[in-house]
This record gives C-alpha cells, structure tokens and sequence, in this order.
C-alpha cells in the first residue's frame, strides 16, 4: 500500500511539473508511465491483481482445488459473521495489536532515550538490544518456549523465588497470550530503539536549550519538544507493527498454536487452520 502510495505521489507530482513547465499533457503522461512500467508491472501482477481476484473469489463456493465453482453471493461472509468462534478472533487479533504495538512504541522510545544522553557504549548496547529483531522468530520462540515450561522453565523458577505460585503459561487460556505479547514485544522493542535513536539526532538542541531557560522540567520537555519532534518517527513506527501485527504466525505456531481453546487464534492463524 505504501508503495502504490508513492507511486501516485510521483505521477501527480510529475503531472504537475509537466503542466507547470509548459510541457504538454500527453507527453507528460506518456513520461510518467514509461518510468512507472517497470515498477508497476510487478506491483500489478504480483499485488494488485491478485488481492482483486481474492475479493471476487469470495463471492464464489471455490475450494481451489475444484475446476468449476458458483457464485455464492456474500454466503461465505454470512457465514463468517454467524461463526461464534469469528468474534473471540477479533478480540484476540485486536488484543495482540494493542498489546505489542502500544509497549514496543514506549520500549522503544525510553531505551532511545537513556542512549540518547549516555553516548558510553552506546553502539554495544545498541546491537544487543537490536539483535532480537535480526534472529529467525522460530528459533527465538523455541528458546521462549522452553523459557516458559510450567515443570523446568526459568520463568516458574524466578516465580519461586518470591514463593509465588507456578503457572501454566502458554499452557493457561489467561496467560498463553501475554507469553506471545512478551516474545513479540521483545523481538521488536529494539528494532523500534534504533529508529527513535536516529530520530532523537535530529531533534535541534536549541529547543531543549530554549525550554530549560523558560524553566521547563525533564518531563515538560520530552513532552512538548521531544514528541513533537519523533511523531513522524512514531506515525511510521505505529503503521510498520501494527502490519508486523497483523501479520504475527510463527511464534503462534511455535508457543500455542492458537490454544488452548482458541485463546490466541488471531485472524492469519484462522486463515491458516481454514486453509
């Protein structure tokens, strides 16, 4: 979506410049689609056409693998809307969105912010905390798993030592979706970091300068300077983890597989189990 985003950008913005210079429309458009071609000949074929052709597909009784099918109507979407099981999917996708967006974000931006003024070591701790993003999920939800195993995993382990009880975990219905929350926040709070890092160079430090002479605390100025200043930084963070969100499998697969019960079945994963 973004990239068709742009790509409309570039053809008005050339449109105009063409009209703007003198150059006549046909031309300006025959130039705008000869440098688009070969760009948007992919994007047609391998994006475009086939979300259009999913759409009219679902309007059909087609189990893809039949060579004929019939047109349905909106059937199948009757049919998603009177599936009990539909909601408690929406629920948890919308749950999982929140719920790693929301704490990757402010991780994110605090961690950003104490490198931010301790240039000390600053590029090692940078690579630890941004390795996470770069490790294979599955390989990172393997090691959580074993993290979280009710009878010898760390996790129940720390809980005994405050004489807390165990719990069950990935096994729980109330606790198996906040050990993905966990996982999925901590594979990307440093991917989020180093954004927030780049961000926080560009902010001019003449406006820290100008609010510590006006008296303004730490906290006024990271509110009134500093937020204002990354909101482009933390608009574009907020699109990139909510997709990332949307698009969550593997350590469902790996942790739960959408159990117990369908307590972490998200929206991808019932696709994957319909299909």
């Amino acid at each position: 979506m973004l990239v068709f985003i742009v790509f409309m950008w570039i053809i008005v913005d050339l449109m105009n410049e063409g009209v703007r210079t003198g150059v006549k429309k046909a031309t300006a458009w025959l130039t705008t689609i000869l440098f688009l071609l070969p760009a948007a000949i992919p994007l047609i074929i391998f994006w475009i056409w086939p979300m259009l052709y999913s759409f009219y597909i679902s309007f059909t009784d087609w189990d893809y693998m039949s060579p004929a099918y019939h047109m349905v109507g909106v059937e199948n979407y009757q049919g998603l809307l009177e599936d009990g099981e539909f909601g408690q999917v929406l629920f948890n996708t919308f749950y999982f969105t929140m719920g790693t967006v929301i704490p990757t974000l402010i991780g994110g931006l605090i961690l950003a912010l104490l490198l931010h003024h301790h240039a000390s070591g600053n590029a090692i701790y940078r690579a630890i905390l941004f390795s996470p993003w770069v490790t294979p999920t599955v390989a990172v939800s393997i090691v959580w798993s074993w993290f979280f195993q009710p009878d010898v995993g760390l996790a129940n382990w720390l809980l005994s030592l405050f004489h807390l009880p165990k719990l069950e975990w990935a096994s729980s219905r109330t606790w198996a979706m906040p050990v993905i929350l966990i996982v999925t926040i901590w594979k990307g709070v440093g991917w989020a970091m180093v954004f927030y890092l780049e961000s926080l160079q560009r902010v001019p430090e003449q406006l820290y300068d100008s609010a510590s002479i006006d008296g303004a605390s730490a906290w006024a100025r990271i509110k009134h300077v500093t937020l204002p200043m990354i909101s482009p930084t933390t608009f574009f963070l907020t699109i990139i983890l909510m997709i990332e969100s949307l698009q969550a499998y593997d350590q469902i697969q790996v942790l739960t597989q959408g159990g117990p019960a369908g307590s972490t079945r998200t929206i991808l994963y019932m696709y994957y189990q319909a299909a």
